[in-house]
């Protein structure tokens, strides 16, 4: 790996500045973070985590994190019996300081985050003790205005039933930034000296110039991405055996995986070519000589899928094992980080609680191809987060929204 001089001079520069007075607002800060006279504080830490709320339905409590770090805490009200808040993976898809509901009544929804197009949203409302809206998540009025005030499009919120916490975590599977790698000869003044055709040929200063390589910007780094991967529907045999036959030149009609009369005419010419007793009747050991004939290699069982500012731009097959025990819904995030890291930090949210394995243990589950690794590294970006859930994301996934998934 190249180390990068230019980015550890940066900041160094950066810890004088700091060092020299310079007044910088943190956008991380709530209720307090304005002085009375409405001059923003002095100081910022020195790294801003990705913002990210955690919702408990069964404690009415919304919790704040910047990354690891819990930032506020505050109570709700989530959906009543017939109303009842769903849970799953959010994110904050449109923000209004003012609006009304246009389902019940014109009601005032000040301070409105809305996480689904449906109806369901934070919002300032009256917080009784107990569930009582109608789907909503009613925050108090000062909380609802300080969360509003340093949340952006796209935060991510995690409603769950039992409370939820982030983790930090560590995974091969887990996309790290690319650095590209490079292999440098490396001849020093002895070994000039000590070789004849070297001697006189190659200046020794000309060697020992440190190499420096900058990487093109990112011009999407302050966007993050948001990454899913489920598990895909697989053709049945007698499809993938059409296929097959069809590729081969014997007509079995349509892949529709119905073993009709053109299917069994094209598996009888197929044994009649190889030499095979003439049945047209498929077995296993048939199967597996159409499948080797035809270099047939088994399809990845799930699809990755990502997507930057509520837009598809990239999706690949990746693979899950033992895809038929239970996954859960799992939220990844990466921290922060700057072009020319060559590592990054992860955390891990459970958003199904016991329903499914543990988020290491899934992650253990995944293969990605080498050359979607490469491709995830290249477009990494600090807050990008991938979710791994066997639950469908599509009917609440569309226009205007990141990955959505509903637990329940």
């Amino acid at each position: 790996m190249l180390s990068f001089g230019f980015h550890n001079r940066n900041k160094r520069a950066s810890a004088l500045l700091s060092l020299a007075g310079a007044a910088i607002f943190s956008a991380t800060a709530f209720s307090g973070a304005l002085a009375r006279d409405g001059a923003p504080h002095a100081e910022e830490p020195a790294v801003e985590q990705p913002l990210h709320m955690l919702v408990s339905l069964n404690e009415q409590t919304i919790k704040v994190y910047r990354g690891l770090d819990l930032v506020e805490t505050s109570p709700i009200s989530s959906g009543k019996s017939g109303y009842s808040t769903p849970t799953g993976v959010f994110s904050i898809l449109e923000k209004r300081r003012k609006h009304f509901s246009n389902l019940y009544d014109d009601a005032p929804m000040p301070f409105m985050q809305r996480l689904t197009w449906s109806g369901i949203a934070l919002h300032q409302g009256r917080l009784p003790g107990y569930p009582a809206s109608h789907g909503c998540i009613r925050l108090p009025r000062s909380f609802a205005k300080s969360l509003f005030g340093i949340t952006q499009r796209g935060a991510h919120v995690v409603v769950t039933r039992e409370a939820a916490e982030p983790l930090s975590i560590r995974h091969d599977v887990l996309p790290q930034p690319f650095v590209p790698e490079t292999e440098v000869a490396s001849l020093s003044g002895d070994n000039i000296a000590a070789d004849p055709a070297l001697r006189g040929a190659i200046q020794e200063a000309s060697v020992e110039t440190p190499m420096s390589v900058v990487l093109p910007e990112n011009p999407y780094f302050d966007r993050p991405l948001r990454m899913i991967i489920t598990p895909q529907k697989q053709p049945g045999r007698v499809e993938v055996l059409q296929k097959l036959l069809n590729q081969m030149g014997f007509n079995a009609g349509p892949a529709d995986g119905v073993m009709g009369r053109k299917t069994r005419a094209a598996i009888s010419l197929y044994q009649e070519g190889a030499d095979l007793p003439v049945t047209g009747k498929l077995t296993d050991a048939l199967e597996a000589r159409i499948r080797a004939d035809a270099g047939y290699v088994k399809p990845r069982n799930a699809m990755l899928r990502v997507r930057r500012k509520f837009h598809d731009i990239y999706e690949a097959p990746v693979s899950i094992r033992d895809i038929e025990t239970e996954i859960g819904t799992h939220v990844f995030t990466a921290l922060d980080f700057d072009q020319g890291d060559g590592s990054v930090k992860w955390i891990a949210v459970n958003a199904e609680g016991a329903r499914g394995a543990k988020p290491m243990d899934v992650l253990d589950r995944i293969d990605i191809p080498e050359e979607v690794a490469e491709d995830l590294s290249r477009m990494l970006t600090p807050g990008t987060s991938l979710t791994i859930t066997d639950r469908s994301f599509k009917r609440n996934t569309g226009l205007g929204t990141d990955f959505v998934v509903v637990t329940r």
